[in-house]
This record gives structure tokens, C-alpha cells and sequence, in this order.
């Protein structure tokens, strides 16, 4: 395959290593010159580009499938609707119109589009209930998604990724450190969340759907930080209820829901696809911060 990753960030540099060492060509795409610089040092293509600009993607070669993995980089929601909305639009079409058009695409979601489920499981199924601006763009962005690429003759997938951890994003200290406040972690390691994408387009699975990216177990934030404590060799770290954390007069109108959302992620039609995880859980795919942290 011939696979162009818009957005070529965190979990699409994983991809692109996992398309490449496959045997397919992968190409990635982003704006920034450190951007490229962390494509070609990946050991693939880089096209530098604007996303949101039809034209500069002109610059980007016809390939059997897109990836639109772009991140708003932490900004407001103008700003993501721009890149998630705006963006993904633009590139279907884009890639739409070209006398090869893609077969296939795969939009990058969040289960943040779910909402607040008072701890229950969710599946694919379960209605979306967006809580922030945000998440009601991603929420948007899911229906451009499945709705948009058929008007062009190819069909749309939404990879709807948990917590995403992994390299450079362990986050230790914040949970050995705490306060670590109550609630549910629906996590997935970056070498499955790109794995995932890569498994769903090597077997041609799961078009015009939706499927969870996450691992087997959800688990309690205090458990997981006892866990990683007693891992670590250091003491438990404090905690505290939503109550307590929500006392907090600083906190936003969006941090305050974030504290308030709690749900568990099922990722059993992943599972019934065939895929297989390499960090089924938390205890795999930590393994290696653990270790690097008691090695100081």
C-alpha cells in the first residue's frame, strides 16, 4: 500500500515505521520543519505541507489510502474545528477529486466524543454525548468522516483512540507524585493505537465504521497509581475524591467536566477483528518506564 498520514505526529510517526518495516510506502505529512526533520529521521517520506490547504497538498502523491491523524495542538476550539473539520473536509476533498483517488480513509477520533457515563462501559454503539467544545468538534469531525469520503467514491474509518501513552508520554511523576484524583483511565500505548490503524488497512477492516482503540483494561486511577508506586518501589501517592479536586475555584468550566466524565471503553469489536494487542494492559506497556525509571 501506498498510505499518506496527514498529521504525522506522535502516533502517526509509529505508523509510518510499522507501514515501512511491512513493505508498504509510507508518506508523511506535516507543516513544521521539525516535523520533517522527525519524519525523514523515522526513515520515511516527508512531504511538508498545510493540511488545511488545498493546494499545498497538491504536493502530497496519490496513495491507496489516507490517515488523518492532525493534532489542534492543545489550542482552543476554534482553532480545532479548523484543523479536525476544516482540515479533514479539505483533504477528502482534495484527495477526492484526483483521477486516483484513495480507497480508503482513516480519521483519528478520541472517546472524549462519548462523554460522561457515571463509570459504565461504552462501546461503538453507545450515542455520543460531547462535554466540551472540543470533543463536540471531534464529534463533528467523526461524521465528515464516515459521510463525506462515499461522495468521492471511497469509504471513511474512525480509529476513536483512548488516553494515548508511550514513549515521551508516561507521565510517571504525575501519578507517583499525586495528588491523583478518582476516576477511570481508558488508556491505549502509542504502538497500538498505531497498530491498530495499520491492521485495519493491511485487512481491509471496518469500512465506513467505527472502532475503539483501547486496551483490555480500564482501570481505576488510584489502583493504577498504587500499581505504578509499588512498581516504582516508592510510597503511595496522595489522592483525592472528584469532590475535593472540584473545590478547586481555578478550575475551568472544561476541566471541571473532564473531572466529572468517568466510563469505561470496551475494546471488544477490536478484539473480534482480529487484532492483537503488544501491550495488552497497563502492566505490559509501562514496563519499560518502570524500569528506566528505578534504573536512576
Amino acid at each position: 500500500m501506498d498510505v499518506a498520514i496527514l498529521g504525522c505526529g506522535h502516533v502517526g510517526l509509529e505508523l509510518g515505521r510499522q507501514l515501512t518495516d511491512r513493505g508498504h510506502d509510507a508518506i508523511g505529512v506535516r507543516r513544521s520543519d521539525e516535523g520533517i526533520e522527525a519524519i525523514t529521521e523515522a526513515g520515511f517520506e516527508a512531504v511538508q505541507a498545510d493540511i488545511t490547504d488545498r493546494e499545498a497538498l497538491e504536493a502530497v502523491p496519490d496513495v491507496d489510502a489516507i490517515v488523518f491523524a492532525a493534532s489542534s495542538g492543545g489550542r482552543g476550539a476554534d482553532t480545532a474545528r479548523e484543523v479536525y473539520v476544516g482540515g479533514l473536509r479539505t483533504a477528502i476533498e482534495a484527495f477526492g477529486e484526483r483521477d486516483a483517488s484513495p480507497e480508503r480513509l482513516v480519521y483519528t477520533s478520541s472517546t472524549g466524543v462519548l462523554g460522561d457515563h457515571d463509570g459504565d462501559w461504552v462501546d461503538e454503539e453507545t450515542p455520543l454525548e460531547p462535554t466540551t467544545e472540543k470533543t463536540e468538534v471531534l464529534a463533528e469531525a467523526e461524521q465528515v468522516a464516515r459521510e463525506l469520503p462515499p461522495e468521492y467514491g471511497f469509504d471513511g474509518t474512525v480509529a476513536r483512540y483512548a488516553g494515548l501513552y508511550g514513549p515521551g508520554r508516561y507521565r510517571l511523576e504525575r501519578y507517583l507524585e499525586g495528588p491523583v484524583t478518582e476516576g477511570y483511565l481508558n488508556m491505549v500505548h502509542r504502538d497500538d493505537a498505531a497498530g491498530a490503524v495499520r491492521y485495519l488497512l493491511e485487512e481491509d477492516l471496518a469500512r465506513g465504521e467505527v472502532v475503539q482503540v483501547v486496551d483490555d483494561e480500564p482501570v481505576d486511577k488510584w489502583t493504577f497509581a498504587d500499581w505504578l508506586a509499588a512498581a516504582c518501589d516508592v510510597d503511595q501517592p496522595p489522592k483525592r475524591t472528584k469532590a475535593d479536586r472540584l473545590e478547586d475555584t481555578d478550575l475551568s468550566d472544561a476541566a471541571r467536566r473532564r473531572i466529572l466524565t468517568s466510563k469505561r471503553c470496551s475494546n471488544e469489536k477490536l478484539r473480534e477483528l482480529g487484532y492483537t494487542f503488544a501491550y495488552p494492559t497497563y502492566r505490559e506497556g509501562y514496563r519499560d518506564a518502570i524500569d528506566a525509571y528505578r534504573s536512576h
